[in-house]
């Protein structure tokens, strides 16, 4: 079925309305005051890598000739106005939000963030000997002149202050070191209320210390966005992309995006300093007193009152891997096992890795890494299955965007150790989440596999809603077999029957898929799509959804961030529904569920229904073939789609109203409701027996 002509949304644009749910979820009441002062922090981190990567990809293509341009029916100027437009009105309910709601609720729990002004006598003593023996030995500074040639550099996203003088041409630079000694300076308490300052107000206090033979007039609070990396294969192709990239070779790497700047700054050194820097007036962000409100994640909370913090809540027990002992394989190899982070402790595969370490029967572990955590206990094991003789394979994918260093680093230490290491292939990425390991039982090797939706990193699992699946079925063992000489360069081609492995098998398959529910439901037979991912952008996928919602198929899909897809049109797609939750965790997991006549079909794995992971990674997305896993996995969807606190609509105004429960039924917090389902599944008592 050909697919006709559809409206899509611009995903940059689309995307401040997920940033805007970030910023709805500070303003949320029943969330904790503290946590809500992190959704703000989470709001400024979005919106500094979407300024350094997307809006600076915009920005670029303005260097593009005209032709190519036209082409690729790009507007950058148009697009990056409703952008700043648009990021500007959040700016000032962020403010809001901040000073009218969240400062004034801190202070009702004798919590006070004062600045210089407001320090009183016994505190200033506090911040010039706090000033003089722990700040100054890390301050920087450089009196510049704006109207000579740029000769000081300002570091991606890090704070300064521009301190101005008597001469209009000339001002000062100086850092604030909020890296090193941290954002926020709590004073010596002597009753019940604690007073918190930031690092710059203390430095600010004591300017005259830094500049002592000039008289300082001002000091603005700046902060520099640059340049990322394009990463052009993930946006073209061929050809066109190359000639992209030939026409951005010239610029200078890092080049400035956006400097945010107090508002108070005089018109006349703001105008000054944009030439100095060599930005265009659209690159001049007006914000507040403070910027890098990414730094209230280490808000201190010195009384430790709980109430302003999430409520602890203890880890879900697996029915099977807590209940039958510590020998994982012989639990795999009876049944697919599944876990659900961060619900359960991800203990459960680095217990899986370090018992194949240590086994004996154990020849071989494969596994691909796309975030490495710094230190865990699963490369720690990797490490000892090499010093225990077993063969060991690893995918570093070194192209994992602000990951790289740390990501090569590990490398090089696994190669150090003995390991067969590869690297990234030009121009694609390897995403998937797998894990393989051999073991020879009466002289027959068995294979195990592990297939994720979220890294292996025992770190972000607490934060991330993913979920995994162990199996020892060999249908699936075997193709992940050939997924990995593929990694290793052992193969070049895929062909896979069950497994969905990017760029071969994903986007056919799911293509198939969507099909199959049109003509079902043509024909009056049962039909439906229900889908779980990150992002939806690809056109092709956004177009078979929009026929299958013409064709009269229920369409149910919860995308956390962007959606190229524009629900609710009349004619176009009145079938579809997309609902989008922000909460205590990171929604993160991918699940896509086809109805096929009421014999469904579920996958799951990395990969998101976008262009790059469709054509231009190595993904791997995993049938579910157990019952048993496939009724837990639809359970779980079944909660979500369902919730009524956290889920916001995802309409075609883009307004994000609340999800709201139908009379007399009781709300569904879906989060909260997920671990009270997972607490009360138990394993068969049979299965236990053997």
């Amino acid at each position: 079925m050909q697919s006709k002509e559809y409206p899509h949304r611009h995903r940059d644009i689309n995307w401040l309305s997920f940033n805007e749910r970030v910023l709805q979820e500070a303003e949320d009441e029943s969330t904790p005051l503290l946590e809500r002062l992190k959704f703000l922090a989470i709001f400024s981190s979005n919106l500094d890598e979407y300024f350094s990567v997307r809006v600076s990809r915009l920005r670029q293509i303005k260097n593009i000739d005209k032709d190519i341009r036209k082409k690729l029916a790009l507007k950058p100027n148009k697009q990056v106005k409703e952008i700043l437009g648009k990021v500007k009105k959040q700016q000032e309910r962020f403010g809001d939000i901040f000073y009218k709601k969240l400062i004034p609720g801190l202070a009702s729990y004798h919590i006070y963030l004062i600045d210089e002004n407001r320090f009183d006598f016994n505190q200033q003593a506090f911040a010039t000997e706090y000033f003089i023996s722990q700040i100054l030995p890390f301050i920087k500074t450089k009196t510049i002149n704006l109207s000579e040639e740029k000769s000081t550099f300002l570091e991606n996203n890090k704070l300064y202050y521009l301190v101005t003088f008597g001469d209009e041409e000339t001002v000062g630079v100086i850092n604030i070191p909020s890296d090193t000694l941290g954002r926020f300076v709590c004073f010596p308490s002597t009753n019940e209320k604690t007073f918190i300052t930031f690092l710059d107000d203390i430095i600010k206090m004591n300017m005259g210390q830094v500049f002592e033979n000039q008289e300082v007039t001002g000091c603005f609070e700046i902060k520099l966005s640059r340049d990322a990396e394009l990463y052009i294969e993930d946006e073209f192709e061929g050809i066109l992309a190359e000639k992209i990239k030939e026409s951005l070779s010239k610029r200078d790497k890092g080049q400035p995006t956006r400097l945010l700047y107090d508002s108070s700054m005089p018109k006349d050194i703001k105008r000054k300093l944009r030439k100095y820097l060599d930005l265009g007036k659209i690159d001049m962000m007006p914000g507040g007193k403070y910027h890098n409100f990414s730094d209230f994640f280490s808000f201190p909370n010195p009384t430790n009152n709980p109430i302003l913090h999430y409520k602890a809540v203890n880890e879900v027990e697996h029915p099977f891997f807590d209940r039958m002992g510590k020998d994982y394989f012989k639990i795999i190899e009876q049944q697919d096992q599944l876990v659900h982070f961060p619900y359960m402790s991800f203990n459960y595969v680095q217990n899986f890795m370090n018992q194949a370490a240590n086994d004996s029967q154990v020849t071989e572990i494969k596994i691909s890494l796309y975030r490495i955590a710094k230190e865990s206990e699963l490369t720690s094991s990797l490490i000892k299955a090499l010093g225990n003789g077993k063969k060991v394979t690893v995918f570093v994918e070194a192209k994992a965007r602000f990951d790289e260093e740390n990501n090569l680093k590990w490398g090089k230490i696994f190669e150090e150790k003995g390991a067969s290491v590869f690297y990234s292939y030009p121009k694609i990425k390897v995403h998937s989440k797998i894990l393989l390991i051999k073991r020879k039982e009466d002289n027959i090797v068995n294979t195990y596999g592990y297939i994720g939706t979220g890294n292996f990193n025992a770190k972000t699992s607490k934060i991330y809603c993913d979920h995994g699946i162990f199996t020892a079925n060999k249908k699936i063992t075997k193709e992940l077999t050939e997924v990995f000489e593929l990694l290793s360069g052992k193969m070049v081609l895929l062909k896979p029957k069950y497994l969905l492995v990017s760029p071969f098998t994903t986007r056919k398959t799911f293509e198939e898929l969507i099909d199959t529910e049109i003509a079902n439901a043509e024909k009056g037979k049962s039909s439906g799509i229900t889908a779980k991912l990150n992002s939806l952008e690809d056109k092709e996928i956004i177009n078979k959804l929009y026929d299958a919602s013409n064709a009269g198929v229920t369409i149910r899909l919860l995308v956390r961030g962007f959606s190229c897809l524009i629900p609710g049109l009349k004619g176009i797609s009145e079938n579809i529904e997309i609902t989008s939750i922000v909460d205590r965790y990171l929604e993160h997991g991918r699940i896509y569920h086809f109805n096929n006549d009421n014999n469904p079909k579920m996958y799951i794995g990395s990969a998101d229904w976008m262009t790059r992971n469709l054509d231009k990674r190595i993904e791997v997305l995993v049938p579910i073939i157990d019952k048993t896993c496939k009724k837990q996995l639809k359970e779980i969807l079944d909660i979500q789609l369902n919730d009524t606190t956290k889920a916001r609509i995802q309409t075609a105004e883009e307004t994000n109203p609340y999800k709201k429960r139908i009379d007399n039924e009781s709300s569904i917090h879906s989060q909260y409701q997920i671990r009270e389902y997972l607490k009360k599944i138990q394993a068969p008592e049979n299965i236990l027996s053997k």
